[in-house]
């Protein structure tokens, strides 16, 4: 009984350290600092989450990803630039970076070269060209030489001429002979008038030992070569010195090829040209300018580079095609910074591009405005503004630039930066896809914007109209004309999302244009044309620019029977696509007014 009742103390006490040591072990320490709640874990969590927009169309902003409802591009982050120690550069995440291709390339200097593609004609040189003429008055009786292209040979009879008043000096040669003894004067006076008509020695002697004139008098030629050109046929009277024939000596020609004026600058005497001759296929020959025309055509807007080769087998005939390449460099400019197009913005007074910036902060992009100088094909030559180890983007710009433009920073539209864009509800869109799209564009495009857009639908008929009529060579002087304007246009007149849209066209209509230059025939060219048409009538229909109705008109049977559009200006079907020898195949489909 005692045993069992010291037992139940013990328990009892054992029971009560156990608990004290327990106690002792949960209790907090003191030291510790207090833990903050977790639903304010919670809501910064909910704070820091991302506005998605898109690159294209800055005004675009929800609070997931997506795509955007006007273009259809992935909407890209808008990232808070808010630690940016530079308020000069924009910062764009990783994600946004590869989300709007943005590539980039080290600047460095190079030669300044430009290959350049050049078409021309061989032609006759023309100091090896003469005009045959008849030295005395008379009827022609008899031509030897009866067709264009007849060789003659120097000395040759050509034709035989009865003179009158030849006739009349030479019996007064064969008078004065009779009195030679007396009158010497008189017979070496008479012998003189005959030489002034060319009448040779032996001639004169003939007259004299026969004693009878002659009638019909021959012609003979003065010079060896072919007959390019005859003016005269038998039974013409001719004057003194009228012209008979054209005589072209084809032992030199020229090869003379047209010049535009915009490549004037990388073509000089002495530069290099590797050239093909249409009808001698298989064969490059090589040449040297020897001779720069100083004067440029005010009709074709052209001039003339002349190379001269020798043509001892007539293997070169005048009128021939000739097609050349030159690769040239500007004097002075051998070791220059050049970028390619790609890189460069306009905004019709100003070029600038993105420079590329690494720091402490990470990764950011400065605007920089830059001096254009020459174009090479597809690069520009920079005069100011970059330097050597410098990094630009060469792909992506536009994207930075709208990402620029939404942080308030210096963009191309506007350099001294401004006030953020807010955008709206980042959850929902307070516009629909119908205003964002033509609510603002037709109806609030500025007059000076649609002024500089009528002259693009001008130079586009002209291209037009030489597709028309076959001509390869207009319409590759066409698509340059059109290019240089396009490239040259003031972007500031353009405002909101018209600027955004314009910016679109202006790109993919360059890349077509610039293309064409490449293009070798008339189908490559017309296969190009096939983009420029369905980008222009996007643009008549986007933005109303054009004063008088505009004709939509379509071929079934062009690009390999997948039928093409093109816009008109008259109902009457003129198609471009396969020139005269389908010149009214297609149909009017719309009007756009």
């Amino acid at each position: 009984m005692k045993n069992s009742i010291n037992n139940k103390y013990l328990l009892i006490v054992i029971t009560l350290f156990v608990g004290v040591l327990l106690g002792w072990l949960i209790k907090p320490s003191a030291n510790l600092p207090e833990q903050p709640p977790v639903h304010e874990h919670v809501e910064s969590t909910v704070g820091a989450s991302s506005v998605y927009t898109c690159s294209m169309h800055p005004q675009i902003r929800q609070g997931e990803p997506g795509d955007c409802p006007i273009c259809g591009m992935d909407l890209i982050p808008l990232e808070n630039d808010s630690q940016e120690t530079d308020p000069l550069s924009i910062t764009m995440s990783p994600t946004a970076i590869q989300l709007a291709d943005v590539k980039t390339m080290v600047v460095g200097k190079g030669k300044a070269e430009k290959t350049l593609r050049l078409d021309g004609k061989i032609q006759v040189d023309e100091r090896l060209l003469f005009t045959q003429a008849s030295h005395i008055p008379g009827r022609i009786e008899k031509l030897m030489v009866n067709f264009t292209g007849e060789y003659i040979a120097k000395g040759q009879t050509i034709a035989l001429v009865y003179s009158p008043e030849l006739v009349t000096s030479q019996e007064e040669l064969l008078q004065a002979n009779k009195i030679k003894e007396e009158q010497p004067a008189l017979f070496n006076a008479a012998v003189a008038k005959l030489k002034n008509w060319k009448v040779s020695e032996a001639q004169v002697q003939q007259i004299l030992t026969t004693g009878e004139v002659i009638k019909n008098f021959p012609i003979k030629a003065n010079v060896s070569g072919y007959v390019s050109q005859k003016f005269a046929n038998l039974g013409d009277h001719l004057a003194m010195g009228q012209a008979l024939y054209e005589v072209s000596n084809l032992s030199k020609v020229w090869v003379l090829f047209d010049v535009y004026e915009s490549e004037i600058p990388w073509i000089k005497t002495g530069d290099e040209v590797n050239y093909r001759v249409q009808s001698i296929p298989g064969e490059i020959f090589t040449s040297k300018i020897d001779y720069l025309d100083p004067i440029i055509d005010p009709d074709t807007r052209v001039a003339s580079a002349r190379i001269s080769i020798a043509n001892p087998d007539l293997k070169y005939k005048p009128e021939m095609f000739v097609s050349g390449v030159i690769t040239s460099s500007i004097t002075g400019a051998e070791e220059a910074i050049v970028v390619p197009k790609t890189a460069v913005m306009w905004t019709g007074t100003r070029s600038v591009v993105y420079v590329k910036k690494i720091s402490s902060q990470g990764l950011s992009f400065q605007l920089r405005e830059v001096t254009l100088g020459a174009a090479l094909g597809t690069e520009y030559l920079i005069e100011a503004g970059l330097h050597p180890g410098e990094e630009i983007v060469v792909n992506g710009a536009f994207s930075i630039d709208a990402a620029a433009q939404l942080a308030g920073k210096p963009s191309m539209m506007n350099p001294e930066g401004g006030v953020a864009m807010s955008g709206h509800n980042p959850g929902g869109m307070e516009m629909t896809k119908a205003s964002q799209i033509e609510g603002s564009i037709g109806n609030s495009l500025t007059q000076a914007a649609k002024d500089g857009l009528i002259p693009i639908f001008d130079h586009y008929f002209k291209l037009k109209n030489a597709l028309t009529i076959d001509d390869l060579k207009r319409s590759i002087s066409q698509a340059e004309e059109m290019l240089n304007y396009i490239s040259n246009i003031d972007m500031g007149s353009f405002e909101g999302n018209a600027h955004m849209e314009w910016m679109k066209y202006q790109k993919s209509l360059s890349v077509s244009l610039e293309k064409i230059g490449s293009d070798k025939s008339l189908e490559e060219v017309r296969k190009t044309f096939l983009s420029i048409s369905d980008e222009m009538i996007g643009m008549a229909e986007k933005f109303h620019p054009f004063p008088k109705p505009l004709f939509v008109q379509h071929c079934p049977m062009a690009d390999t029977n997948r039928g093409a559009d093109w816009l008109s200006m008259e109902e009457k079907v003129v198609n471009p696509y396969f020139g005269k020898s389908m010149l009214t195949c297609g149909e009017v489909t719309r009007t756009i007014k």
